[in-house]
Formats: C-alpha cells, structure tokens, sequence
C-alpha cells in the first residue's frame, strides 16, 4: 500500500501470513510536562499503526532538542514515550537525536498484520454507520490552556484523551466487519472523514449532536479561541460539506478542529453498529455513532 489513497501509515507486504506496517510522527510539545509530552507524542505515532488494523512491535525515538535543555528534562521526554510504547506491548530499540532550537519528539514505528485484515481508510459502503471513539476538542483546549483561558484542571480530560492508546478500541473493532478506518488528528474529524470517501459515489451525513466533546470545548469554541489549523482545515474541506442551518457554528469549528492522538474513525456494517458501540463504551465510555455513509458525494452536517 502506498500514497494511493492518502492512508495513515505504509504496509509492505512480506507473504501470505505476514505485512509490515510502517508510520513516522514528531511534533514540538503542546504541554509544559516532558513526561506528559512524551506520552502524548508517542501515543499519536502509534495510533497510525492502530489505525490500519496492525499491532506495533518496535518503536525508534526522533528526539530534537536545545543545548540549553537539562539532560534531566530530555529524559523525561524519553521516558513518557517509552511507557506508552511499552503500554503497546513493543519496545523502543534505539533512535536519533539532534540538536535543535525548538524540542520535538516522536516516533518511527513498525507493527505486525496480516495481509487479509488491513483496514484502509477508503472503502465505506452505502449504509455503514460511523463511529468515534474519542471526543473531540484537543486541539482548542489545549489553545485555551497556552492563552492561560483555562488552568491545568481545564486541560486535564483533553491529556487524559491524547495519552489514551487506540490500542483497545483497535482490539475490539478487530472483531467486526469494519469496511473503513482511519484516526482523527491534524486533518480534524471533517478532513479525515473526506479522506474515507475517497473519489466514489458514497457521501456522509454527520449528526452534530451527536458529537462527543471534551468538557469545556464548546465554551471554548463559542469564545472564539480556535487553533490556526482548524481554519486551515475548514479551507480544505471547502465545498464538500454542506452545513445544515441548525448547525451551531461552534460544533463546526470543533469538527474542524486539528487532533492530536485523536480517536478511531470506523466505518462499521450497519447490522453490527450497535454492539460494536456497546462493546467499545464499557472501556471507552465516550465512543460515539455520529452518522452514517449514503450514496452521494461529500458530507452533509445536520
């Protein structure tokens, strides 16, 4: 699998039993702990793998960091991403550092899958219900805490959803007849969404109700403290959503906005969407059905 349909990571295919799974992701931090941070970072480079159905097995660090920075404190960045890696059931063998004014940190990660069960993010049929599996809001919450608009305790469920792994959400939708998957994050859960649609004849209606948010997110939004790249975002996906009028303007926004180690996007067969739902709230209480695939093109919000 390549650069055909803009698929979260590579898959290399080794034989009939067995593909390689391939990602890179790194980022500057987005909260003051290192150890948090590291968390954070890792969690979102995992995630890809997750995200084509595979299992990470081995993990390399991309580390940038300042003189000036204490060994201490580049440690701890280390030590965050290690435990979520070690949380994935992999292991970290070694990586690159570099000396650079702004830290940045991440991962180069190789999972497992079988060939036959790759999940791809094109291939929704007509019918399929869509369900998250993370609230949305990171990106602005995370915003409000760099204004100082809101304190640690306000940012807090937003690091409890970005070092949250998609691992479990991966495991349980492995046994379900999943026709679509990617992860919501840089793209925000509209820009991703297009990307399932591929160029075909199936089209998305979301129920912005239906939503799950962070706590605060949509205060936060309504005040207006939207993150660049949800703007970026919103220019993207352009004319291909169609925004009903009794869409309140904040929930497009937070539909736009941009995630880090966002939740699972699933495409599931509509006779199995309610277990699936089921299964997936009793570890994931916030997992939600938010629309469906039809027959058109683009996406409708209602």
């Amino acid at each position: 699998m390549g650069f055909e349909s803009s698929d979260d990571a590579c898959v290399y295919w080794v034989n009939d039993e067995l593909a390689l799974v391939q990602t890179v992701d790194f980022f500057p931090p987005m909260v003051d702990d290192p150890y948090t941070f590291g968390q954070i970072a890792a969690a979102n480079a995992l995630s890809d793998i997750y995200a084509m159905g595979g299992r990470p097995v081995i993990a390399m660090n991309l580390l940038c960091y300042p003189d000036c920075l204490e060994p201490a404190v580049v440690g701890r960045i280390l030590e965050g991403g290690y435990s979520k890696v070690a949380e994935a059931g992999a292991v970290i063998a070694g990586g690159h550092s570099i000396s650079d004014p702004e830290p940045k940190y991440g991962l180069c990660v190789t999972g497992f899958i079988d060939p036959k069960a790759v999940l791809k993010n094109r291939g929704a049929k007509a019918g399929d219900k869509l369900i998250l599996t993370k609230p949305l809001g990171s990106g602005i919450l995370v915003t409000a805490a760099k204004g100082e608009v809101i304190d640690e305790a306000g940012l807090a469920p937003a690091v409890a959803v970005m070092t949250t792994l998609n691992r479990r959400g991966a495991e349980i939708a492995a046994g379900y007849a999943i026709h679509a998957c990617t992860d919501v994050t840089g793209f925000g859960l509209l820009g991703h969404a297009l990307e399932m649609l591929g160029d075909g004849d199936t089209g998305l209606i979301i129920e912005s109700a239906a939503l799950p948010l962070l706590p605060r997110a949509y205060e936060m939004a309504e005040m207006g403290i939207i993150p660049a790249g949800a703007y970026t975002n919103r220019d993207f996906v352009g004319d291909r959503v169609r925004i009903g009028l009794q869409v309140k303007a904040p929930l497009i926004d937070i539909a736009c906005d941009p995630q880090t180690s966002g939740g699972l996007l699933l495409a599931v067969a509509p006779e199995q969407a309610a277990d699936l739902l089921e299964e997936l709230q009793k570890e994931l209480p916030q997992a939600a059905l938010i629309g469906e695939i039809v027959r058109g093109t683009g996406i409708e919000v209602r």
